[in-house]
């Protein structure tokens, strides 16, 4: 979809969004920059700075709506919460850097060519080969969102991504409408069997969550929200 498409902000909101914008843009580079030193055992060289804003620049190209840097920082947040479960947390941050860093909703090898960036992109920025496979790893992942018994960190990835789907009423309201935003070029009829097939695929998971956490705070939540969203669009559809 097209910038036309997003409403514009009201008169006077502009200096503040842009201010918004920038710290909260500020700190995903000092995020980035932490966890890149960490994973390479503290070394600062080469500079973490080009890194970041390439994956930035990536993360707010104008097709994205819901995976969007907002999207980036939140899942950074939801790891940071689970990192206690992680067997390598700094290889599960990078994960989530580049788990979406290739978005184009009309395709459907997203996920590939963003563990193939990380595999390209993580070597060269100094990070070892094993960790920067286990990037990659990670973030092929995120196709199924169902990482095998003991994978604690593929957990704690699909966990944190996952963890929009158990939002209150609002924010999970507004992930929906971001999400249809951002296929704005499929028609209604077609969107609505589409994105129902994807509710019900996620429905029939045995856990959408698990670690510990995940399951004890956003399995009930998640169920509900999903569940609702599908009756609305399968309600809307038949009339």
């Amino acid at each position: 979809m097209t910038d036309h498409h997003t409403p514009h902000p009201p008169h006077g909101s502009d200096s503040t969004d842009s201010t918004d914008s920038t710290d909260a843009e500020a700190g995903l580079r000092d995020r980035w920059h932490d966890t890149l030193v960490a994973a390479r055992a503290g070394a600062e060289e080469p500079d973490p700075q080009p890194y970041a804003e390439n994956l930035l620049a990536r993360w707010a190209e104008p097709q994205r709506r819901y995976h969007t840097t907002a999207h980036l920082s939140t899942v950074l947040d939801r790891v940071d919460t689970l990192a206690g479960h992680a067997d390598d947390v700094h290889a599960v941050r990078l994960a989530a850097w580049f788990h979406d860093a290739v978005y184009r909703p009309d395709r459907s090898e997203n996920e590939e060519r963003s563990a193939a960036l990380a595999e390209r992109a993580l070597p060269e920025a100094g990070v070892p080969d094993a960790v920067a496979e286990e990037v990659a790893r990670l973030v092929r992942l995120t196709v199924t969102h169902d990482p095998a018994d003991g994978d604690r960190n593929g957990e704690v990835l699909c966990d944190a991504d996952l963890a929009i789907l158990a939002g209150g009423p609002q924010e999970y309201g507004a992930y929906a409408a971001q999400v249809r935003e951002e296929y704005g070029f499929v028609p209604d009829e077609a969107f609505r069997a589409g994105r129902a097939a994807v509710l019900r695929q996620l429905l029939d998971l045995p856990r959408l969550f698990r670690t510990p956490y995940g399951a004890a705070e956003w399995e009930a939540r998640a169920r509900h929200n999903l569940a609702t969203e599908l009756e609305l669009l399968t309600s809307s559809g038949a009339g």
